[in-house]
């Protein structure tokens, strides 16, 4: 019975101090609305003055907020856009409404990137352009991801309408592997392939919450990729950003039927976030595009491809019986006739005068290619799935559970034109996150799906259908009555003999040796080709095999709070495994997939003087990969601050990068016959280099000299303003930097000659003399009457001091410049917003694996106007890209980008 007693009075007590508990609590309720036009503002950040304790205002602009605290408290309103606002609370229950005034000063953000610390941006100790979920809203461009070519410094490759390589500081391509790409803090780089993939299973458009680009060197926190740059992409938290959001872009492209018929664009996303009484919160996104992709259509002819460094010449189909078109496919194959002529004239001794007059120079022919509108399905698909549980284990803790994967069609200019179909590729993570730490743990599974190379499948249709030329068990040429050479010199010979002249004759003979040629889009061509695209390039087909993955650990801690009397210091480290695995159609991988480790770690020490006008940070970061020595990568800055948001930086730092997985272990052939190989000894032993020394195509009486493959590193120094003036209506930003690079990462091509025979290969090396580096950039952002805001950029890049018979890939025009004009708020009511924006960037020269060659000088036109209709938070919306229908393409070999016109409806966009 006392038993019974004591747990009574124990159940009472409990009772008893979980109402006082309850008692103790106090709820705040409230909702805040923009002044300027009485909409509901979403996502502001409430909390207790003084404390962490806090939450987010919802997708109506309400908020809820209990705490133990009791009154009186200050609570704290901040938004990015807007003006920090404080109101005292001093009864428990009291509702608290706010008027809230948008922001008249720009430079207002804070951005994390720079110092991977929470900083003003103004106050970053290097360059640093951050574009916002509401920059996203008013641009005109139709993925936000078109938004970063419009900022200062930025160079843009367009493969195709899905596939885009963004990069500073030069050396654009379709893969950049001297610029980092990071999702959520993943890194987005395909792990095989080598590209980033940001367009493709990145942050869908609903979800961002903002972008962060670092022009420039910064190895230094981020690790081996950096040389150039890195773009950080951060997507909304769902404990700020709650609710149903949906949106719909109809449009319409290729509107001249210049180079395919006019076609629809469809990019449909929704978004779904809950958050459940600040404890979990979570989201679900799902982002869905289909058009008809921009073609690929550069007739233009390329010589010399089998050297692997061509160039372009005058002639067409018509006019040259060795013609090679850089978007036609199938014509890369060349041979010369007069060893046909040689053997006619054997068999026929009474043509032997005649023939031994056409044996002077090369006879040169090349098959009959096909454009890419006849080998690559045009329909373009790219469809993304993403989502996230946040669970606070306490105030200060959260545990994140996310992914995002994609699957879809594109093409991609890499060594040769490429279609993809059916590419897949997720990254997961786990994540424990807290003010001061982090420790992340993350994985990118990467599958190609069936995609092929166009260019190889395409050549091999050729051989196919009907063979150039037989080759014998010894691999010497024994023709063939049936091969297309044969018929091809035979029917050449003949129309000599009647009388043509050159032209007339190769034109006939052409004619007849292509007799019985699957035409575009015919069953037999359609079998033909699907059969040979779905044989793995090992395999002597087309198709390539790629189910590479990345695993990686990484963490970082903030020692400010115990060393802020000394320095603000901050530590972080990682552990990273690549495991290649192409089934031996990429990588030299055939027997088992190959492994590869890196690990690194930094710190980071900031100390500021003289009341915080003075702000010194050193970084330093050591980084070892099992197949290369270790690199320490230093970086020290500087932030003098002059006058009140006025501000002079400066940088020096060392950035480094490991070759890629492909520059140390690709083995496949391109068009043209030239073997892409990497950088590996193993290579030299493979091809027998050591005993048969191959020559360099520059200099064919030299001996190619293989040294030991190292990293390459980038020493850069930069000096930069960025400041407020005017009454904080004018933002300038200016730049100049100059870098000097060491082992300076290229390629060079060598030709290996084994009896009559010579091969060709396109070998990674470091150049031994120094690369030299420099450029500048300037900007302004100026709002003046009512809120519109002009913006405008200039930058320049320029490379120097590359030594001759080197491909450097730097691929950058050497004045590049934007300006745009917008307001997002026009009207009494303020319904109304707009832009437009300009885009002109010089003539340049592009080298590529694929093909070299001019690029023209590009002008662009983009406009947007939206009407908002808050009563049902939507937002229309009426724009277009390249309004003008300029045609232009950014990189040799790449599709041709026209107009792009859409409409959109947005629900519940914030």
């Amino acid at each position: 019975m006392r038993k019974s007693y004591s747990y009574f009075a124990s159940l009472l007590l409990a009772l008893f101090f979980s109402i006082a508990a309850i008692a103790q609590t106090v709820t705040i309720t409230g909702n805040v609305k923009n002044s300027s036009n009485q909409d509901v503002v979403p996502a502001v950040s409430v909390t207790i003055k003084g404390t962490s304790s806090g939450t987010f205002t919802d997708d109506k602009g309400n908020f809820t907020l209990t705490t133990s605290q009791k009154p009186p408290f200050t609570l704290v309103f901040s938004s990015i856009g807007f003006e920090s606002q404080e109101v005292v609370v001093n009864d428990g229950g009291q509702v608290v409404n706010i008027s809230f005034s948008p922001s008249s000063s720009l430079g207002t953000e804070v951005v994390v990137s720079a110092s991977r610390v929470p900083e003003r941006i103004l106050e970053s100790p290097v360059s640093i352009e951050r574009v916002s979920s509401a920059a996203i809203r008013i641009a005109p461009s139709a993925t936000y991801y078109d938004i970063v070519g419009s900022l200062k410094g930025v160079d843009v490759v367009t493969s195709s309408l899905t596939f885009k390589t963004p990069t500073t500081r030069g050396f654009a391509g379709s893969g950049n592997t001297r610029f980092n790409q990071l999702v959520d803090g993943m890194d987005n780089q395909a792990p095989g392939l080598n590209f980033s993939v940001g367009a493709i299973i990145g942050v869908s458009e609903l979800d961002v919450d903002n972008l962060e680009l670092l022009p420039g060197a910064s190895s230094a926190l981020y690790g081996p990729g950096g040389m150039n740059g890195t773009l950080l992409m951060t997507s909304k938290n769902p404990f700020k950003y709650t609710g149903l959001s949906f949106q719909v872009k109809e449009g319409i492209m290729n509107t001249d039927s210049r180079y395919r018929d006019a076609s629809s664009y469809h990019n449909w996303a929704v978004r779904w976030a809950e958050n459940i009484k600040d404890k979990f919160a979570y989201k679900l996104n799902m982002e869905f595009i289909q058009a008809k992709d921009w073609l690929a259509a550069d007739k233009r002819n390329y010589a010399n491809r089998a050297s692997g460094n061509g160039f372009i010449i005058p002639g067409t189909r018509e006019t040259d019986p060795n013609y090679d078109g850089i978007n036609v496919y199938g014509d890369e194959t060349t041979a010369d006739i007069r060893a046909v002529l040689q053997g006619v004239a054997a068999q026929a001794p009474f043509l032997a005068p005649y023939v031994s007059t056409l044996l002077g120079s090369p006879i040169n022919v090349s098959r009959t290619g096909y454009n890419e509108e006849d080998i690559i399905d045009p329909n373009t698909l790219n469809f993304k799935l993403g989502g996230a549980f946040h669970y606070k284990l306490t105030e200060k803790v959260e545990a994140i559970v996310a992914g995002n994967w994609g699957t879809g069609n594109s093409v991609y200019t890499g060594s040769d034109r490429y279609s993809f179909r059916d590419f897949k590729m997720g990254q997961y993570k786990a994540e424990l996150k807290h003010d001061n730490w982090y420790l992340r743990a993350y994985t990118t599974q990467e599958n190609a799906g069936q995609s092929y190379n166009a260019t190889v499948t395409t050549r091999l249709l050729n051989e196919a259908w009907k063979p150039t030329i037989t080759f014998g068990p010894d691999g010497r040429p024994q023709p063939q009555q049936s091969d297309w050479l044969v018929q091809y010199t035979q029917a050449y010979l003949a129309s000599k003999l009647a009388g043509a002249d050159e032209l007339g004759a190769h034109t006939r003979a052409r004619s007849v040796a292509d007799v019985g040629r699957p035409e575009p889009g015919s069953k037999q061509f359609k079998e033909l080709f699907d059969k040979i695209r779905g044989i793995s390039i090992s395999d002597g087909g087309g198709l390539f095999i790629e189910k590479s993955d990345l695993y990686q650990v990484e963490g970082q801690y903030n020692l400010s709070p115990v060393t802020s009397s000394l320095a603000d210091i901050l530590v972080g480290a990682n552990y990273k495994q690549y495991v290649l695995n192409s089934e031996g159609t990429l990588f030299t991988d055939s027997l088992r997939p190959i492994k590869i480790w890196e690990i690194g770690a930094y710190i980071q020490a900031t100390r500021r003087f003289l009341d915080d006008r003075l702000k010194f940070t050193f970084s330093g970061r050591y980084d070892k990969n099992q197949n290369f020595e270790g690199k320490f990568t230093p970086r020290g800055t500087v932030v003098v601050t002059v006058a009140k948001n006025n501000n002079i930086r400066f940088s020096a730092q060392t950035a480094y990068r490991f070759p890629s997985t492909q520059q140390q272990w690709i083995d496949l052939a391109i068009g043209g016959g030239v073997q892409l190989i990497g950088g590996d000894e193993s290579f030299q032993d493979y091809y027998g280099f050591k005993g048969n020394r191959p020559f360099s195509l520059s200099n064919p009486s030299q001996l190619h000299d293989f040294k030991t493959f190292k990293p390459e590193s980038v020493t850069s120094y930069e000096l930069g303003y960025k400041g407020l003036l005017g009454g904080g209506k004018l933002l300038i930003d200016m730049y100049g930097y100059y870098g000097q690079y060491t082992n300076f990462l290229a390629r060079t091509l060598v030709g290996q000659t084994t009896g009559a025979n010579t091969r060709y290969f396109s070998v990674p090396i470091n150049i031994e003399e120094d690369v030299t580096t420099y450029g500048f950039g300037i900007g302004f952002d100026y709002r003046f009457y009512r809120s519109y805001t002009l913006s405008s950029n200039l930058s320049s890049d320029v490379l120097k001091d590359v030594p001759e018979g080197y491909i450097s890939f730097f691929n950058s025009p050497k004045y590049r410049f934007n300006a745009s004009v917008s307001n997002a708020g026009i009207g009494k009511d303020k319904r109304v917003g707009f832009m437009v924006s300009y885009k002109w960037q010089d003539a340049f020269h592009y080298e590529g694996d694929f093909a070299n060659g001019d690029i023209s000088a590009i002008h662009t036109l983009d406009a947007q106007v939206s009407y908002r209709l808050p009563k049902i938070k939507s937002v229309l919306k009426l724009g277009g890209n390249n309004i003008l229908n300029q045609y232009y393409f950014n990189a040799v070999g790449n599709s041709f980008v026209g107009g792009l016109y859409y409409v959109s409806f947005g629900y519940n966009i914030f």
